[in-house]
Formats: C-alpha cells, structure tokens, sequence
C-alpha cells in the first residue's frame, strides 16, 4: 500500500466518520458557487470571441469591421414579390417603416433600389440594354398616356376601348392587344375565383416574363443586439416579422419576406440547437439513470451518485465563472464533460465499495478499503484527465482554452468529492449489506485466458492494425465551412442557399482595401483576370459609364413621354357605378371586336370580355380587388418611369451617403469586393478561390478566408493541445508510475483507441469539424482514465481484470459517458449529432481495446510481482 493511496484511503475513512461535517460543508460550498453563478451569470454569444484576435487574419478582419461599421451585425430581408412592382413596393414600404424605429434599428438601407437606383438604375446597364429598354418605353406611349391619366380599373378599360377603336378602323389588330387581354383575363378570374391576383404592367410591356432577380428586392437590417442573451439579434427579428405582417406582407397579397444573414443565421443556430434539448435532456437523464442503476443495483448508491454529480456540477459552474468570468458557446460543453467523467469516478469507488463489502460488512470500512484500493488511481486519472484540458490553455481557440480550464477545474472538483461527498452520502443513506457476490464478468474467463495465451497474435494484430490506422489518416478531412453544420431547415439556411444559386448574390465573397480610386480600379482589374474570379465590384461599379450615349436614350424618351406622364392631372378614384360603367362598355367592346372569329386573339378577346361582364355583374368588393390588382401596380410603375426618364449625368459626389459607406472608409480608401466562379458553396472551390485572391491581395478579408483560416487555427490548435497534453500525461504518469513499461502500457491503448477512431470516421466519410472536434478532449480524457485504472490494479497486484468489479465500472462508465455525450446523436442539429457519433463510435473502439487488446497487454505480471 503507497502512501498516496493511504492517504486517499484516510480521506474517505474520515469522510464516512464525519458524514454530516462533509455534507454541510458540500452544501455550503454549492450554495455559495449557485450565488456566486447566480450574481455574477455572464454568458457571450458573439461567436467571434471564440478566437484569439491577436491572429493575423483575426487582426485583419477587426479592422475591416472598423473600417465599414455599417456591414456588421446584418439581418438580410430576402423579399419576393409575385411581380416586380409587388417586390419594390413591399421592399420600400418595409425599408419605409423600419427606418421610423430606431430604437431597434441602428441602420435601415437598401443595396439595390430607393431614389438614387430608381433614377439612375438604367444607367448601369449596358448600352444595347439601355437602348432596348427607352425603345420599350416610347412604344407604349399611346398605352401609357390614357393609364397615367387615370391610373384605375377605369383607366385600364378605358384604354382597352381606344385601342379597340383603332381594330374598329382597322388601325390595328386583336393581336395587338392579347398579350394583355391574356393578362389582365387571368388576373379577373383568379378575382372573381376568390384568389390572390397579381398584374404586371412592366412584364406586360417588356413582354416576357420577369427573372428570379427582378422578382426579389433586399433590405438591410442592423439591429440592437443585446449579447446578454442566446439570441442577441432576436428582437429585431421578431419586430422586423411584426412589421412585414402589419404591412400586409404576406403570401396572401403576392410577398414572401425572410430573413437570413450573420444574425438570424446565429440566432436560429441557437434556436435549433434548444429546438429538441428537451427530448435530448430527457434521454440523457434517463438514460443515466438507467445506466447507473444497473452498474451498482443500488437506488441508495445511485442517489448518492446523481446529487456527488448534481453538486460537483454546481460548484464547477461556479468556480468557472470566478476563474474565466464567463461562459462561451464552448465552454458551456463542460457540463456533459463533468456529469461524464464525475459520474465515472463515483462508479469506481462505487463499485469497489460493493466489491469490498463482501469481504467487510460494515460499510464504513468498505468505503476505506475501497478508497485505499483505487485512490491511487482516481487522483491519478483526474490529474491526468485535467493535464489534457489545461493543454488548450495556450492555443489561439479561445473558446476551447476556457473549456479546458473549466473541465480541468472540474476534474479536480469531481474527484474530491467522490472522496469525500460520496463517502458521506453513503453512511447517510444507508445502503444494505448483502449484495451480490458477482460483480464482474466471470463469463468473460475463457476470453481473457485465451487472450493470456494468444498474447503474441493478439499484439501482432493490433499493431498492424495500427499501421492500416496511420495509412487512412491521409484521408480524415475537417470541413471548415461552418455552413454545413446548421439546420438546413430553418429558414435563414434555405434563404441563403437560394440567394447562393445566383453566383452575383452569394455572401461568399472577398474584399481587398485600396488607398484611393486609381488603386482600386487596378487591383479591380488584376482580380478579375483571376480564372478563379467572376467579376468585382467597387464604388466605381456605381458611376455608369458611356454616361453621354445612354443618357441621350433617356432624353429622347422624356421628350416623347414626359408630357404625357408630367403634364396630366389624374383623374380621381372612379366610385363603384363608375366601375360597372367602364366594364361593361369595355367588354362589349371585345365582342364586337371579336365576333365569331376562331383565331387566339379572337379567343382570347371574349375570354376577357365574359371576365369584364362577370365583374360588372359581381359584388362591389369584388370590383375593388379588380382595380387594386391592377392599378397598385401601375402606380408603381408609372413612379419608376418618371424616376428613370428623369436620369442625368452621375459623378462620385453624386452617390448616396449610405451606398458609399459601403464601399468607400471615412479617410478614403476604397473597397473592392470580388465574387468566385464555379459553385460558391463548394469548400474546394472556395480554397482555390482565396488562396487566388491572397496570392494577388495578401491583405484581404472575406468569409472565405476566414472560414479557411479559423477552420487551420482549430486543426493546429487541437494538434498543439494534443501535443502537449501527451506530453503532460506521458510526464505525470512517469513521475507517478516510475516505469517505462508502465507508462507505454497505460498510452499504448489510448492511441489505438484513437487511431481505429480517426480510421473510421475516414471510412465513414465523417468528416471532423468545429463540433465534433471539442469531443477529442473527453476521447483523450476516457482513454487515459480507464486505462490507469487497469494498470495501477494490475501493479498492485490484482489479476484476471476482465473478470473483475474494476471491468464492470469500466463499462459501465464508458456507457454512462456514451449517454451524456451520445444523446446528443438524437438532436436534429446537424453539428449536434456529428459529435454525437463521433464519441458513440470512440466509446465503442475503447470498449473493443478493453475487451481485447489491454488483456494482453497486461497478461504478464508487473516487475516485482511474485
């Protein structure tokens, strides 16, 4: 007997002595951390605290969000509208209310529309588009005139009738006017069917159908966030969606309005990950209860496992919060660590306790004995358990480095009190005497002697195993791209992988700041030589160019439009009788200019017309639907047309103060921003594209890099810690064990374990990623405890441990640590689940290397032994 383990024996002998002194002193000490926690609760969700800023690229990226303020902390409005005037009507009226809050609103703007686009949009575009666009526009001058004079279902049957005039005199034919009989026809009897009905004068005129771009408006948010909360943008969410619907912005009057961008996508990513942490909560709990249940068959030995466990966790929380300040998104993960690893010290005394008193009735000394038996090995796995934590304390991961100096605490915690709480619970609860006389495995006798036996085979076979491991490392990959591991399901993922189809929209993009104008437009050029590079935008990009050719366009289509759109007072609203009047002369109109004709227009010109009579004839409310779907829209449009028609040259001085905050930094350098070719979700695709880029702009910033970038920081950072933490572990246990031997015995199984992990998820094709790679800690943690236990039993003496009460608590902690952890399997979260199996699948290639490899490794008897 060492004197470490007598010592540890002594605590929990004076522990059982003093049993009301110990859980006093328990409590106290978790009512003071549960105050403490409770007064000084501080929980960040800003998941760029996660790393450290004094990277590099990290450096970069702080000054390119001091440089443009107005880009962080965005909520992307995605509004679609069934027709174009319904998007740009809805995107205003939606930027129009948000504007008058705020405060809860920082900044409202719009990237693709208000006065400064609606003027000088045509512009932008290119000559012949230009050219096409004003032609267009001149040739629906006799159409317009009447419309801008009496924008109304009145006005609207009033020019059908002129037209009809000139097919009277033969001016003009039925052909003419079907694509808008087509229209207007199928808008009437979706009115008079009681559906939605939504006109498009600018597809009318422009005579195909609109794009998916010309459908679709944006809206730019900055909400107040509060960092206080989990989901620090959620209230501006929720007023932006209150405002949309007390708008009217709804599916039901032609607009879709969603949200997506950093914020939403942060919230919902929280709001996902408490989505089903009920269901998950409730399975692990039972789960445990279960499993610990069945480990020491005992409801008094398992009460006083939960509340060592239930306690230990408080005062863990507590003493975290004293030593970091806070908790992280991270380091909240120490509360399955804890209950994982706590409960799997408690099960080891536990079940030596049982094991002893077969041999020692009273449970006092039981306890003692027990404590003398696998102290050792307890204070041992703790602090290398805790070695392995601390480890990440000097990486750039910040939010891993908290997580380690937390569960590093809590390992120290867990183990005093399973030395000195649990000891007291038990004399105090009172468990009887009597148990079961097998409390191993005796089945497992005819493996173990033949595992002895084939000692050498056995070995022979794990190490070459060992090699095939090490061949498949090369193809273990970390997806660094944080998108892949949301819920594809909440609406900020959908919108934002149908706002990535269009390669011109996607968020993917990077940035490079330039001193001035003249450096911009160079390193515009350089990037967009790039194979890897679609195209880029600057400041530049907003001041058209063949400013003199396109504007003559427009000045030749105000000189025929402008008197007829500036120079006439609209008539006022045509009441209900006035309606009925204009239908009715209007569709009798079409039939006479139908008559019995079998041709389309013919067709199509009674179609219209038994829709005309069927209005003229149906309720009044059914009337005003009928104006409303197709005078909303011709206002609109007739708005956009003035705006247009009233273009005039622009220079810098004449862009918008919020568009060029976008572009341009206070002390005037510029920002040009290029966009990748190829799939802009694709993670190889987007590694070519910035390694281009920074081979070009070494000093650019952009989520391409930085998801690269912080996805190598995590690699190496594990890496560093893994290190360092073998390095630690190896030291302690040499210092401790005092043999080679011993310690190669005690590692040996660890790295096994971790190969055939790391070998699997390759075969598996699961890849590790910023999830699942925080459960390599607790991989490392169980690995080294479990097989501490096994070698100080072994040199202490003890023999056939497959068969022994040390195996059983072996399994069963393994599968109290897979209920913690492998719950988290059942959530819907993507990278929930991921770490999920990733410790279900290690759990289960170290119970394999327990069961088979470690019996031979351990079947000749330690040096010394008789």
């Amino acid at each position: 007997m060492t004197p470490r383990s007598s010592l540890t024996g002594r605590i929990v002998a004076l522990s059982a002595a003093r049993p009301w002194a110990v859980l006093l002193l328990g409590l106290i000490l978790a009512a003071s951390a549960m105050h403490y926690a409770a007064r000084h609760f501080a929980m960040t969700t800003d998941t760029a605290e996660l790393i450290s800023t004094d990277l590099v690229w990290r450096q970069r990226e702080i000054a390119y969000d001091k440089a443009f303020p107005g880009q962080e902390d965005l909520i992307v409005a995605v509004v679609d509208g069934a027709t174009p005037e319904i998007a740009e009507s809805a995107a205003a009226r939606l930027a129009e209310a948000l504007s008058t809050s705020p405060d809860r609103f920082r900044s409202v703007r719009r990237p693709d529309g208000g006065p400064f686009f609606d003027r000088n949009g045509l512009l932008l575009l290119p000559l012949e588009e230009v050219q096409a666009n004003t032609e267009g526009l001149i040739r629906a001058q006799p159409f317009l005139g009447p419309l801008a004079a009496d924008p109304s279902l009145r006005g609207v049957a009033g020019a059908l009738s002129t037209v009809l005039e000139g097919v009277a005199r033969g001016q003009a034919g039925l052909a003419d006017i079907q694509p808008a009989a087509t229209a207007l026809a199928a808008t009437f009897e979706s009115v008079l069917a009681g559906r939605p009905a939504f006109f498009s004068w600018r597809a009318l005129f422009a005579g195909t159908p609109p794009g998916p771009r010309e459908l679709r408006r944006f809206v730019l948010v900055q909400p107040v966030m509060d960092y206080t909360a989990l989901q620090p943008g959620q209230a501006g969410s929720r007023a932006l969606r209150e405002t949309a619907a007390r708008l009217g912005l709804d599916p039901a009057h032609g607009v879709t309005v969603r949200l997506t961008g950093p914020v939403p996508l942060a919230d919902e990513e929280f709001a996902s990950l408490a989505e089903d942490a009920d269901v998950v909560a409730a399975a692990m709990v039972l789960a445990l209860v279960g499993i610990v249940w069945f480990a020491v068959r005992s409801a008094r030995f398992m009460v006083a496992i939960l509340l060592t466990t239930l306690i230990g966790l408080v005062i863990t929380a507590g003493v975290g919060l004293l030593a970091i300040g806070r908790f992280n998104l991270i380091s909240v993960a120490f509360i399955p660590l804890f209950v994982g690893l706590g409960v799997d010290f408690s099960i080891q005394l536990s079940m030596r306790t049982l094991a002893e008193r077969l041999h020692h009735p009273d449970l006092r000394d039981a306890l003692a004995e027990a404590g003398r038996g696998v102290g050792r090995g307890l204070a041992l796995a703790a602090a290398a358990i805790a070695a392995g934590f601390f480890a990440f304390l000097p990486t750039s991961y910040v939010g891993v480095a908290e997580l380690g100096a937390i569960a590093g605490l809590g390992m120290g915690i867990a183990f005093l009190l399973t030395v000195t709480l649990l000891p007291a619970l038990l004399v105090l609860l009172r468990p009887p005497a009597g148990g079961r006389a097998e409390l191993g495995y005796a089945a497992l006798a005819p493996v173990e002697r033949l595992l002895e036996r084939e000692r050498r085979p056995v070995l022979i076979g794990a190490a070459a195993v060992a090699l095939a491991c090490l061949a498949t490392l090369p193809f273990v990959h970390f997806d660094f791209n944080p998108l892949h591991l949301r819920n594809p399901r909440a609406e900020s993922m959908v919108t934002l992988r149908d706002i990535s189809a269009d390669a011109d929209r996607t968020p993917n993009t990077i940035s490079v700041l330039l001193p001035a104008r003249a450096e911009a437009e160079a390193m515009a050029k350089r990037l967009e030589a790039l194979p890897e590079v679609l195209r880029t935008v600057s400041l530049a990009t907003f001041i058209p160019t063949g400013q003199e050719e396109k504007l003559a366009f427009v000045q030749d289509a105000a000189g025929l439009l402008g008197p007829v759109l500036e120079g006439v007072q609209p008539l006022p609203p045509p009441d209900d009788a006035a309606r009925i009047r204009a239908l009715g002369a209007t569709a009798e109109a079409l039939r006479r200019a139908a008559g019995d004709a079998g041709d389309l227009s013919a067709v199509t010109a009674r179609r219209l017309a038994d829709a005309m009579a069927r209005l003229a004839g149906g309720s009044p409310d059914g009337r005003a639907a009928a104006d409303e779907a197709v005078s909303a829209p011709l206002r609109v449009l007739l708005g956009q047309i003035r705006a247009l028609l009233s273009a005039g040259p622009v220079t810098e001085a004449d862009l918008p103060r919020d568009l060029v905050a976008d572009w341009r930094t206070v002390d005037g350098r510029w920002r040009v921003e290029a966009y990748p070719r190829g799939n802009p979700n694709d993670n190889d695709n987007l590694v070519r594209f910035s390694d281009a880029v920074l081979a070009v702009a070494p000093e650019a910033v952009g989520p391409p890099i930085s998801i690269q970038a912080a996805g190598g920081m995590v690699v190496s950072a594990f890496i560093q810690a893994g290190l360092l933490s073998f390095v630690a572990v190896t030291a302690l246990l040499a210092l401790v064990l005092r043999r080679v031997r011993d310690v190669v015995l005690t590692m040996l199984p660890v790295l096994l374990s971790g190969l055939l992990t790391l070998a699997t998820c390759a075969a598996l094709g699961l890849p590790l990623n910023f999830a699942n790679i925080i459960a390599l800690p607790l991989l490392f943690g169980i690995g080294v405890a479990f097989n501490v236990y096994f070698v100080v039993a072994w040199r202490s003496g003890e023999h056939h441990l497959l068969q022994s009460s040390l195996m059983r608590a072996v399994v069963f902690s393994a599968l109290t640590t897979a209920t913690a952890f492998g719950a988290l399997w059942l959530s819907t979260h993507p990278g929930t689940a991921s770490m999920g199996r990733l410790l279900m699948i290690s759990l289960g290639w170290e119970l394999f290397v327990t069961l088979l490899i470690r019996p031979a490794l351990l079947a000749r008897p330690p040096e010394g032994a008789s």
